[in-house]
């Protein structure tokens, strides 16, 4: 029988890790459905008993999400306005039973297009803690994910933290997302925007789009062009061809390439027309 782990200390796991050849366990949302076995196969390493893992608190330097925090978690966790768009994302991973389960770390380790939470977390600048026996490194998300199902994660690393600077949770955020239904669904495109706003105009601008390019993709271009601009007039000045350059969408059983841009352009003015909206209705 293959051998199980479950320590409470960081440290343990990490030695565990260091021995190779381990698969590591937290939510296990996504390892168990691909999992074609009846059980895993090799040792397992299991996180969910170190209590340090779990939790989001607020540091010096913004704000920490512990590698086995849930959706759940998340959710009932008082944030500022700039993790509004996270909380969507939150509602959308699933079943209520998954969102209990499932982890914000798990969901960027498994670094599927369609991961909800990816776009959300770029769009707030994340950056991601690993661990070893030998140290700690920390590297921003859109370097933490390489493609579909590759990160930076090396074998005998964990990833203990996401990393929120306090510049970054400024403003107010939103995520759209479009399926082929209302719920449970894989996305075939979405949007997280994230927008500082003074009166009537926008100051920064972090927009994020998944599901059309191998991993989320920040809009960089776009977000220099709207600085300065009226939040009022922002959305109509979105257009594909702002949009496409940074993407690259494929043509898949759910939507064609095309139908993709066409969508990641629609959420993105309906979000920035949002958030806009919310602005001037606080001002009044």
């Amino acid at each position: 029988m293959a051998a199980f782990h479950r320590p409470t200390d960081l440290t343990e796991a990490l030695g565990v890790l260091a021995q190779g050849d381990v698969t590591v366990a937290a939510g296990c949302t996504d390892l168990y459905p691909a999992t074609q076995a009846k059980a895993l196969a090799g040792p397992v390493l299991d996180i969910t008993a170190i209590n340090d893992l779990r939790g989001i608190t607020q540091t010096d330097a913004g704000w920490r999400i512990g590698a086995t925090t849930s959706w759940s978690d998340l959710l009932t966790t008082d944030l500022p306005p700039a993790f509004d768009g996270l909380k969507l994302a939150a509602q959308e991973v699933g079943s209520i039973q998954i969102q209990n389960a499932g982890t914000l770390a798990g969901n960027l380790c498994t670094a599927s297009p369609a991961a909800d939470g990816a776009p959300c977390l770029m769009a707030l600048d994340a950056m991601i803690e690993l661990q070893s026996a030998k140290g700690k490194r920390t590297l921003p998300l859109i370097e933490f994910l390489l493609g579909p199902r590759r990160t930076a994660l090396r074998p005998d690393e964990l990833l203990t933290a996401i990393h929120i600077p306090n510049a970054s949770a400024q403003g107010r955020s939103t995520f759209l997302k479009l399926g082929a239904r209302k719920y449970l669904i894989i996305s075939i495109a979405m949007v997280s925007v994230r927008l500082e706003i003074t009166g009537d105009i926008i100051d920064r601008a972090a927009i994020s789009v998944g599901s059309c390019s191998p991993v989320a993709v920040r809009l960089s271009e776009l977000e220099t062009s709207l600085k300065g601009c009226s939040a009022t007039d922002a959305a109509a000045l979105i257009t594909p061809n702002l949009i496409a350059p940074a993407l690259s969408p494929i043509d898949d059983i759910r939507a064609d390439a095309a139908y993709r841009l066409t969508a990641a352009t629609e959420l993105t003015r309906r979000a920035i027309s949002q958030l806009a909206g919310q602005k001037l209705g606080q001002a009044a």
